[in-house]
């Protein structure tokens, strides 16, 4: 039977991991993979996905062997080199209910809210230090074609009996962000932020505690599948009946998951630590902020006093090629610099100490797709995250964990489940020469917009081809 072939990683040399990782020095806590291995069921990749899962599976089964097998160290992905914003999923309630309809995405956003709970108690009770602050999270604009970005979502809120959101003024925008660039927008009181590597590396500690087996620096070169799979290492192999690719863009290798996934890089910076010139200013929490370009910028403080300063500009991956690239920008955060500094011209002197990169794994619906390979039964997958992870992972983890178990219930019954009823994205090459030609399009647009300036009909009309729609 033909082996399904996975993308080697290329792992970041230490000084191009994210701020969030050399900050806690993180380092693989397991061993590699050597030797042959049976497990009941193994998962490859050890981040949020990954670990929700196992945990979630160990609440159900307690009797079965999982088995994490990750690339790198957990947490060194997409988990580990975000922004670290915490908000629940009622800020997409328009296009999660376009796929699984209105009443199963009000129950969906409720459980990200229930994820945050579950977050914070995890906090409280000393098992993870997270640095997890709920501060709110800021939805917000800087010109005027962003203004309104949010109507329908918060629309679509209230009707369901649901008031996640207050409209914030320019006065009360400027003084929880310590800037007056965006002058009009929302607040999601219970949301904020969060150190992912430190949850990342948190929930690897307690998955071990609860029974699961780790190997970290174990790359899967291929499965072989059947009734029972075989998973190959460099250096190992395990076997077991069931399983799960939580891999993040990677799982962009897999042709049958290539054609409703598109992989673009996001551009991350922390500045030097500036606690007294954030005080001044007037940031002085860990409420999180997005503006509303198309190309979104997503930043928080640190609690030592950093700015963490992200946009979702980076570069498209051809064929889902994950490459150094997506590691550490060549441009080193210059779009992102300029940026900051347009939106915080007081920092302008400020050093900046990091620059990353991290894949986005993207589906056109914007909306995370979980289901078995077609003609795999026993191995399943979850992607599709579109940045957007911490507080919905763990919902991912209780439908991959009833898919993987064949449990009848809510979750395995879920809209999200079913990738044949997901749009299909164009061949290579056409599809990446075509987001080449609409992301430039794109930032022409948001640079003329944020300036208010009105882009050309050609200009808009090719923006508006990217998948999920018009350009906000």
């Amino acid at each position: 039977m033909t082996g399904l072939r996975l993308r080697q990683p290329v792992a970041a040399a230490p000084t191009n991991r994210s701020f969030w990782l050399q900050d806690i020095a993180a380092q693989a806590a397991t061993h590699a993979l050597q030797g042959e291995e049976r497990a009941d069921i193994v998962i490859v990749g050890g981040g949020f996905t990954g670990l929700w899962t196992a945990l979630r599976i160990r609440e159900l089964a307690p009797e079965m062997r999982v088995v994490i097998l990750e690339a790198d160290l957990c947490g060194s992905g997409a988990s580990g080199r975000n922004g670290g914003q915490v908000h629940s999923w009622f800020a997409e309630l328009d296009q999660i209910s376009a796929v699984v309809g209105d009443a199963e995405a009000r129950q969906l956003c409720a459980e990200t809210v229930d994820a945050i709970g579950e977050l914070e108690e995890l906090q409280q009770q000393g098992v993870i230090d997270m640095d997890l602050r709920l501060d709110g999270w800021l939805w917000t604009a800087s010109s005027k074609a962003q203004e309104g970005a949010w109507s329908r979502a918060v629309a679509m809120t209230e009707a369901a009996g649901t008031n996640r959101f207050r409209q914030l003024s320019a006065g009360e925008i400027e003084q929880r962000s310590g800037s007056s660039v965006s002058y009009t927008g929302i607040i999601e009181p219970h949301a904020g932020t969060v150190h992912p590597a430190k949850l990342a590396i948190g929930l690897r500690d307690l998955a071990i505690s609860r029974g699961v087996v780790i190997h970290e620096r174990s790359p899967v070169i291929d499965i072989l599948p059947g009734r029972i799979c075989t998973l190959r290492t460099a250096r190992g192999a395990v076997q077991a009946e069931k399983v799960v690719l939580a891999a993040n863009a990677w799982l962009s290798a897999v042709p049958e998951l290539r054609r409703h996934l598109y992989v673009v890089a996001s551009q991350v910076i922390a500045t030097a630590e500036v606690p007294d010139l954030l005080d001044h200013i007037g940031w002085r929490d860990g409420v999180s902020i997005c503006d509303s370009q198309a190309h979104v910028l997503y930043y928080q403080r640190t609690p030592k006093g950093r700015v963490i300063f992200g946009r979702g500009s980076g570069n498209v991956a051809f064929r889902g090629d994950v490459g150094a690239s997506f590691n550490r920008s060549p441009q080193h955060g210059r779009d992102n610099i300029r940026e900051l500094h347009r939106v915080y011209p007081g920092l302008r002197q400020v050093q900046i100490d990091y620059d990353w990169a991290g894949p986005i794994d993207c589906t056109p619906e914007h909306v995370p797709v979980f289901d078995h390979l077609q003609d795999q039964p026993n191995i399943f997958f979850g992607m599709g995250f579109n940045g957007t992870g911490i507080a919905q992972t763990p919902v991912a983890g209780r439908i991959l964990a009833s898919l993987v178990l064949e449990r009848r219930d809510r979750w395995s019954a879920s809209g999200l489940v079913g990738l044949k009823r997901r749009m299909s994205l164009p061949p290579e090459p056409l599809r990446y020469l075509g987001a080449r030609l609409v992301r430039a399009a794109i930032r022409r647009r948001n640079d003329l917009e944020i300036r208010n300036e009105k882009p050309g009909a050609f200009t808009r009309w090719l923006s508006e081809l990217k998948p999920g729609g018009p350009a906000e």
